[in-house]
């Protein structure tokens, strides 16, 4: 008899009370109602947002994207003119907050893994500066620092006619930008950048390669001199088979200015040295603290079997302090990017001073132009972090 009643008890029919009384549907009860409750009070913000406009006489629309944006963009990527469409003067935007954040992620990544492993060092001159590097800047507001960065340039800096030119013309630093060589693309310059681009793909083959066999038997290659060869002999070799596709225009005082080359204003190089700079210190700390976590024994261990201080710390200590870097790496690529939106202080126009500002002033569409720019940032922050993530799961401890 008690079998047969636990077994009654086990196949009991389902009621409605067991939503909430039964541990194995309350979670279930609970999430349905919390998302419930979340989209109805999405769709009462909704509603409130249209019926406000309807009674302003205003519409939802983003058909204001493709009207004329009659304003200039003092630094584009992409062709644009002040009779271009809003759309194509918030692509140019895009186009310059995913430049800035890329090369800024780079330079900060480089600064700050140096720096982190310069704190450690037992030089106590090289110790302490770099801890003055890391406490001045993370201590100081990123804005202050932009600022900061673009007033020295415009004040150190001379003026064009009188601005020096160095390394045979490539480089002229001016009070206004610096200029540098631009390429001129010849027949046979796509074939060459598509060799370029297989040799690159090439060296990270031959990475894995080496990476692997190290790890089967012990052998260390020079696997830097070689990827460095894969890259630039092929498309060297290349280069002067086509009879140099590639060629390139330098700047010339035409005036009181320069005329030809590449033109970098002074508002991008003030945003990407002080995001790249204040960001750096962050990483810096991440790197020490991820050092510091490895035992002391691996270390010595490395030592006893006659490896160099930098060896160690390259084969060693690095690769086993990533898991502990990485994550907090990825709030510092977050943070950079999203500090880009600083931009407009200076003049640097990203897609906040576009989209975000005078196309949003011109038009009136305040509603419209924030939530894209609030999509924009949401979706690039996302992918970094996929990204990120990634590279994690692959730098992770791989346990036997």
């Amino acid at each position: 008899m008690t079998v047969a009643s636990g077994f009654a008890d086990e196949v009991q029919p389902f009621r409605l009370g067991m939503l909430i009384n039964d541990k194995r549907y309350r979670s279930y009860t609970l999430q349905i109602i919390t998302i419930f409750l979340f989209m109805l009070a999405f769709a009462w913000l909704v509603n409130n947002v249209v019926e406000n406009f309807a009674r302003a006489g205003r519409d939802f629309s983003f058909s204001y994207l493709f009207q004329p944006a009659a304003y200039d963009i003092n630094q584009t990527l992409i062709e644009y003119t002040s009779r271009s469409t809003h759309l194509r003067a918030a692509v140019v935007g895009i186009l310059n907050t995913l430049l800035i954040a890329f090369l800024g992620c780079i330079l900060a990544t480089v600064l700050g893994v140096v720096i982190g492993v310069l704190r450690l060092s037992k030089n106590w001159l090289v110790s302490r500066l770099m801890t003055v590097y890391i406490e001045g800047f993370r201590n100081v507001p990123v804005l202050l620092w932009i600022l900061l960065a673009s007033t020295a340039l415009a004040a150190s800096l001379p003026s064009p006619r009188q601005a020096p030119v160095l390394l045979g013309g490539a480089f002229v630093p001016t009070n206004r930008g610096f200029y540098v060589p631009s390429p001129v693309w010849g027949d046979g310059s796509v074939f060459l950048g598509i060799v370029f681009v297989a040799s690159i793909i090439g060296a990270l083959v031959f990475g894995r390669w080496a990476h692997a066999r190290q790890a089967a038997t012990g052998e260390i290659l020079p696997t830097f001199w070689i990827k460095l060869a894969i890259i630039i002999l092929p498309a060297l070799l290349l280069y002067f088979i086509l009879g140099r596709p590639v060629t390139l225009e330098y700047p010339e005082l035409k005036g009181f200015n320069f005329q030809g080359g590449l033109f970098v204003r002074n508002s991008f190089m003030a945003l990407w040295l002080a995001l790249s700079l204040y960001t750096a210190a962050f990483i810096a700390e991440n790197v020490r603290s991820g050092i510091q976590a490895i035992s002391n024994g691996q270390t010595e261990a490395a030592y006893s079997l006659g490896l160099q201080p930098s060896r160690t710390m390259n084969l060693v200590i690095l690769p086993q302090a990533l898991r502990i870097i990485i994550p907090p790496l990825i709030s510092q690529y977050l943070n950079l990017t999203k500090n880009s939106s600083l931009a407009i202080a200076v003049g640097y126009m990203d897609i906040t001073g576009t989209l975000g500002g005078i196309t949003l002033n011109q038009t009136g569409k305040e509603m419209e132009c924030l939530l894209l720019v609030m999509a924009f940032y949401l979706i690039v922050s996302l992918l970094i972090s996929l990204v990120m993530n990634i590279y994690n799961n692959a730098m992770a401890l791989k346990e036997r």
